[in-house]
């Protein structure tokens, strides 16, 4: 029943995206974002390969010191975790155990795999919640009854989100992670070749509290700002797309009210892959707060999306790459 959320949610985003273009000109929305250009496309997509890599070397740094391996990994999985997120039905969620996975080829344990991507998820979501505060402080100093809802709204959503956080922080440094534990476990003994660096007691417990170890507040603290930089880079993405379309008033300021309240619905609808139809309508949402009518907010929806496609095919090209190499590298049968 749970494989078929992503494909409900997939099916959903479907209906409302086809709804939220068949409700506005088509004609206008490909006009705007014909007017982005090349030249703009190229600039979103070169944003979005600094931000990849900003997040992969965000994860290396979480368990630099308790794994042998280089950064270069961390930020080709971290495009990979991205292709598979945006592109394939998995619910948002599916790259990051695919990228603790793949993580194993390069001798990293199971264990030490899944505390690095569980911190690295857990430093990714509070930056993210971090970045929709800085969002909702903006949205707060519009006029007009619609952003005062909507800074309400998003307020009563971080106060959860908060709640949550704190609990996922619980599990992962007090000892909660036991459930975790067990079922990381059986899929490393399925999946991933032991070897590389194990910490004290070899499980995912154990491993969790070699990651938060007090002694590495350095590296901790440089994944984090790693990634509340790579959130707010995501709002040059559009500046750069309005800005191209032609609307030259927008702010940087308003970009980030736009990029991370877009992102933050979008989080919210993770069971809907890629946020297909969701972002589509934040957008229009939120647009509508400085001005920017509907078929403009799905020209820069689209213009977002652009690097999911570009971007994503070769990273899914890559992981296919991954795994036939590492089919090569295991050793055949001996003949009888």
């Amino acid at each position: 029943m749970l494989r078929r959320v992503p494909l409900l949610g997939a099916a959903i985003g479907v209906v409302l995206a086809l709804w939220l273009v068949a409700a506005n000109d088509v004609g206008a929305v490909a006009d705007a974002f014909g007017r982005v250009g090349l030249l703009g496309i190229v600039a979103v997509v070169l944003v979005r390969v600094a931000i990849i890599g900003l997040c992969g070397i965000a994860w290396a740094r979480t368990v630099t010191g308790l794994a042998a391996v280089a950064a270069g990994p961390f930020v080709l999985l971290r495009f990979v975790r991205e292709g598979v997120n945006v592109l394939l039905p998995v619910a948002s969620v599916g790259g990051e155990v695919l990228g603790a996975r793949l993580l194993t080829f390069w001798g990293v344990t199971g264990a030490a795999s899944a505390a690095g991507i569980l911190v690295d998820m857990f430093f990714q979501v509070v930056t993210q919640a971090l970045f929709a505060l800085t969002g909702v402080v903006l949205l707060s100093q519009l006029e007009g009854e619609q952003a005062a809802t909507l800074t309400a709204w998003c307020a009563k959503g971080l106060v959860l989100s908060g709640i949550v956080l704190a609990a996922f922080f619980a599990v992962q440094r007090y000892g909660g992670a036991a459930y975790i534990e067990r079922q990381v476990t059986v899929l490393a003994r399925r999946f991933a070749a032991e070897g590389g660096t194990v910490p004290a007691g070899g499980g995912v417990q154990a491993a969790l509290d070699a990651v938060w170890d007090l002694r590495r507040w350095l590296p901790l603290a440089q994944g984090f700002l790693l990634h509340l930089a790579a959130w707010f880079l995501g709002a040059l993405e559009i500046w750069i797309a309005l800005r191209c379309i032609g609307i030259e008033g927008v702010t940087f300021a308003e970009a980030v009210v736009l990029e991370s309240l877009s992102q933050a619905i979008k989080s919210a609808a993770f069971p809907v892959p890629s946020g297909l139809g969701v972002q589509e309508g934040g957008f229009v949402l939120l647009g509508s707060l400085f001005g920017i009518d509907p078929h403009t907010a799905l020209a820069l929806s689209l213009v977002k999306r652009v690097p999911d496609v570009v971007l994503g095919v070769p990273a899914l090209m890559a992981w296919q790459t991954i795994e036939a190499r590492r089919g090569l590298m295991v050793k055949a049968p001996p003949a009888i």
